[in-house]
């Protein structure tokens, strides 16, 4: 399985929302506190884009000089529609300060220094050390995740179908009032997790390791299809 600090780091890279929060500072709209942009630099740190006039910019840049703490906190949604479709979350805390000169006209880049983190997700919760966390890889299908999973889901529904063969006693008899849909919750380097519903209700997760760690799309579909032969047997 990914450890924490890739976990942790995965979603940092990815697309899921987040929100920086700042104790102490109210804003009107809650998009005034997500970064429109968000990289993570050599030695861990985060770097979030704001525009120039964000409250969170002038909290930053009012408080050089002085520790100014901040979270920043992710929520990671599944992109395909499934019950309970919060797949987890992350939290970087540390010290905020402005950057100047990073970001382009009429935005500012502020830096996070990562004082500890942490994951919340479908393996668990663990916390992360920065070390950890400076050191992690995101996970190669990061960023194939979405169009991967709805992907499969709308075009490969018969075949996910299939995979409730491999459940051994969780496999439902067939009958239509206990039949299984299956959907794709997760992809990673490792395996294939999946969501089987039963009845539109009852629902449950199933984790499918590939024989050996992907590194790219291209070994993705392979390790799939061997998935799905294993399946049909």
């Amino acid at each position: 399985m990914p450890s924490a600090a890739e976990r942790t780091r995965t979603l940092v890279q990815s697309t899921c929302s987040a929100v920086l929060i700042v104790p102490g500072l109210s804003v009107i709209h809650p998009d005034q506190s997500m970064p429109v942009s968000r990289s993570i630099g050599p030695e861990g740190d985060l770097f979030l884009g704001f525009p120039a006039e964000s409250p969170v910019v002038r909290a930053a840049t009012r408080a050089q000089g002085d520790e100014l703490t901040a979270v920043l906190e992710i929520t990671d949604v599944a992109p395909v529609s499934v019950p309970h479709r919060i797949r987890g979350r992350a939290r970087v805390a540390g010290w905020l300060t402005a950057v100047p000169g990073l970001a382009e006209p009429g935005r500012t880049m502020l830096r996070l220094e990562t004082g500890e983190a942490s994951v919340d997700d479908l393996w668990g919760f663990d916390e992360v050390e920065p070390e950890d966390f400076r050191d992690a890889v995101a996970d190669p299908l990061t960023a194939h995740e979405t169009e991967l999973l709805q992907h499969l889901h709308a075009a490969h529904g018969d075949r996910m179908a299939t995979l409730s063969s491999l459940l051994g006693d969780r496999d439902a008899c067939g009958c239509p009032e206990h039949r299984l849909d299956a959907v794709p919750l997760a992809v990673d380097r490792f395996g294939l997790r999946v969501r089987f519903v039963e009845g539109g209700q009852a629902c449950f997760d199933a984790r499918f390791e590939f024989p050996e760690p992907v590194r790219d799309v291209g070994e993705l579909r392979r390790a799939m299809h061997v998935l799905f032969e294993a399946a049909a047997c």
